[in-house]
């Protein structure tokens, strides 16, 4: 399946901005200049898209974040010079396209700065048409696949746990992902090697 993403053209003039909702909070691992936290109406943050690569395997897949349809989302807008522009965006789409599970789109997204001013930025959105996407899982699916997931980044507990102690830095509450990481600390409490 090929990856859905944007042209050249589709970028606008200057300075990038980046919307990061899961793992990049925590680990964009490209240059910006300035990160500020943000709100994106109309998608919220859910895990609901298997990992077959990065946190599980086609064996046993984990589950990772995507935006899908609906609500809002609390995140952070990272500004990346417009000098650093193409890197940035070849490596998010190495990242996050590697099985075309998400599309490349340009979102409205509020700053949450002195000026409260509305910017348009890159983000990475649940394909529900994709084999991958998950849809809504109940809380033990959830905790069924994130136990079991582990794949070239490591394990999926890292990555859910690593996800909502970032949240709770930039001052953001998210009930479903914080209920779970509370069931997650308990095993990790149980087992002492997680």
């Amino acid at each position: 399946m090929a990856a859905k993403t944007l042209s050249e053209t589709d970028f606008t003039e200057g300075d990038l901005w980046v919307f990061g909702y899961g793992s990049l909070i925590w680990k964009p691992g490209f240059d910006f200049i300035e990160q500020v936290p943000a709100r994106l109406i109309g998608e919220h943050r859910a895990l609901c898209i298997y990992s077959l690569v990065h946190r599980g395997t086609p064996e046993k897949p984990g589950l990772v974040l995507g935006l899908d349809r609906g609500g809002a989302c609390q995140g952070i807008a990272f500004r990346v010079a417009r000098e650093h522009r193409k890197a940035t965006v070849a490596y998010l789409r190495e990242r996050e396209q590697v099985t075309s599970v998400y599309r490349e789109v340009m979102r409205s997204v509020w700053l949450k700065n002195h000026a409260q001013e509305r910017v348009s930025a890159l983000a990475y959105v649940s394909d529900r048409g994709h084999d991958q996407y998950a849809g809504r899982l109940t809380l033990e699916q959830q905790l069924h696949f994130v136990r079991q997931g582990h794949g070239a980044y490591g394990p999926n507990i890292e990555y859910v746990l690593s996800t909502v102690k970032a949240l709770e830095t930039h001052g953001i509450h998210d009930a479903p992902l914080h209920q779970l990481a509370v069931r997650l600390r308990g095993d990790a409490g149980a087992h002492s090697n997680i």
